[in-house]
């Protein structure tokens, strides 16, 4: 099913492409001085020397769209106008209407699609920092899965490396039951802190942790036993936190640093055979192309440390070549925060050097900025500390559960807690997600708990309005069947919202920019809210009370949806 604006666009190419003698793009957009506005006479005329306007009259007497278009008009230097016919609106919209997918179809050619994303260091409490990176993955995995595409969910944990000598030894210090308990518990912070003031201040225990290294990389069985337990204890607190989140990641999904340990020979081995892998201050790296400091000298990654050591490089290298080689990835998602550009830059590059990132496959890293305070600082606890994130979420809720009780205090107290729990984690994700994901944004629970402006809260209202209304008109499942009529000027704006779903969807898929789909869900509510003031729909004639109906249904499920796809929940009762 091809939505409005792929039929006019496909409409307009055909008669672009036989004025220009070959392709040509129509540039079409929504417009203020119609529905839709066709652009590219604009571009053609430069590229053919005559005048645009010329072009554009050409291009109307060309084209097929008497069936779509009520008015089709030349305007200015050679903006095509286009004004799309109440019965057009009505017979697409009666199509979405029928449609389990609202009009949006599975993607046409399926991939396997790696998303990695969240990776929380063990024994580390995840803190604010890991929020952006979870919700984004979280939409990422929701949208592409939904789309048809086979997605894997890898949360790449921290789980290898130096710091684990000083780790286990703390826990041989304190006794393993004792460090299970003090882990199970969710105090992971200060387990890790007692083991760097240790690490810090007592050379013999420094000693000790660096000789625990070389066991754990040897395949000690006692020391990898213990880091069992470290990794165990701190999954089972990370999968706590996620539930509370509400998002998909699940045992299943962990992916450690370690899980690569054993491939990292093979990727030295297939770069040094390609005479990719260098020498340099004893150290083995490679040089990408395109990567210079600020000499201008070229710029090194570092595959194996001077030491013998292997860094995050190593592991990413592998992890790459394992994703496209074994898993047969073609498209690879990163959602890692932009201070790490560069590194995943080179890493990518040195993948398609070797010859394991080749179209189609290829990778993305899908940056993001930062969580800030009131102050704009990075958002941290008066202790100075950055916040942990089950107490924001903890939080969130708290504060959603005396909002919902205000807004209705007749909801029966099980009701309000599952509402305050949708609107309070919803409300947080949603001010991410509505967030252009580049930019820094303020974390402000007043504003996203907010049932005003472009928040959670509002849409779930919104969803939730909507279902009351067939509530009010004597049933919970709307009889809607039957061609949708549209009429009236706002029925009008709200048609052409409702058609724009498949278009944004599409879009966000490539871009992951989510507070596209964000945004369009914000101006589909304040469209109906238009539509619902202006007309009436249970105090209407019958078949003008069916049609309303309908488009009060597709606007609902098109809210949910969306919602749905962002990982916030649409309740039916607020």
């Amino acid at each position: 099913m091809a939505s409005l604006e792929q039929l006019l666009d496909q409409r307009l190419a055909a008669a672009f492409s036989a004025v220009a003698g070959g392709p040509a793009d129509p540039v079409l957009r929504r417009s203020q001085h119609a529905d839709f506005q066709a652009d590219g006479a604009l571009t053609l005329g430069r590229r053919l020397g005559r005048p645009p306007r010329d072009l554009a009259a050409e291009v109307v007497r060309r084209a097929r769209l008497e069936d779509l278009c009520a008015r089709v008009e030349v305007a200015g230097p050679g903006f095509i106008n286009l004004t799309v016919a109440d019965q057009a609106l009505g017979r697409l919209l009666s199509e979405v209407v029928e449609d389990v997918r609202l009009g949006v179809p599975q993607a046409a050619v399926r991939e396997t699609v790696v998303v990695d994303y969240s990776a929380p260091n063990v024994a580390k409490e995840m803190h604010v920092g890991h929020l952006r990176s979870t919700v984004i993955g979280d939409a990422a995995v929701r949208l592409l899965e939904w789309l048809g595409h086979r997605v894997i969910r890898a949360n790449h944990l921290g789980d290898w490396g130096t710091p684990f000598g000083m780790l286990i030894e703390h826990l041989l210090d304190i006794g393993e039951a004792e460090a299970a308990h003090e882990l199970s518990v969710g105090d992971l912070d200060s387990f890790y802190r007692a083991a760097r003031r240790k690490f810090d201040g007592d050379e013999g225990f420094r000693e000790r942790a660096r000789r625990r290294v070389v066991e754990l990389q040897r395949g000690d069985p006692t020391t990898r036993r213990l880091w069992r337990l470290l990794v165990e204890e701190s999954e089972r607190y990370f999968l706590a936190v996620y539930q509370r989140l509400g998002v998909r990641l699940t045992g299943d999904d962990f992916v450690g640093e370690s899980a690569y340990h054993d491939r990292i020979p093979e990727v030295l081995e297939d770069l040094e055979r390609q005479g990719l892998l260098r020498e340099s201050g004893g150290a083995r790296c490679v040089f990408p192309s395109g990567f210079t400091n600020r000499e201008g000298e070229p710029l090194p990654l570092i595959v194996q440390k001077a030491d013998g050591g292997f860094g995050y490089a190593a592991t990413d290298l592998a992890a790459i070549r394992h994703r496209t080689r074994d898993l047969g990835a073609t498209r690879l998602l990163y959602v890692v925060g932009l201070p790490q550009r560069q590194h995943l830059e080179m890493v990518f590059e040195v993948a398609r050097e070797a010859g394991w990132l080749q179209p189609p496959a290829r990778a993305e890293h899908v940056g993001f900025g930062s969580v800030l305070g009131p102050d704009g600082r990075m958002l941290r606890s008066r202790a100075g500390t950055p916040v942990k994130l089950i107490d924001l979420l903890d939080e969130a809720v708290a504060r959603a559960r005396t909002v919902v009780a205000e807004k209705n205090p007749s909801l029966e107290e099980a009701a309000r807690e599952e509402v305050a729990r949708a609107v309070g984690i919803g409300a947080v994700k949603y001010a991410d997600l509505s967030t252009d994901r580049v930019r820094d944004y303020v974390f402000d629970y007043g504003r996203m708990l907010s049932f005003d402006g472009n928040t959670a809260p509002y849409l779930q209202y919104a969803h939730a309005r909507i279902r009351s209304i067939f509530r009010r008109g004597g049933g919970e499942t709307p009889e809607v069947s039957g061609p949708v009529v549209v009429s009236e000027p706002a029925e009008r704006a709200l048609a052409i919202e409702l058609l724009g779903l498949a278009d944004v969807v599409d879009g966000v898929a490539e871009s992951l920019e989510f507070h596209r789909l964000a945004n369009y869900l914000y101006g589909l509510a304040t469209t109906f809210t238009t539509f619902y003031e202006r007309c009436p729909v249970l105090r209407a004639e019958a078949g003008t009370r069916r049609s309303r109906l309908a488009l009060c249904d597709l606007t609902a499920r098109t809210l949910a949806l969306g919602l749905g796809l962002l990982g916030i929940p649409a309740p039916d009762r607020m």
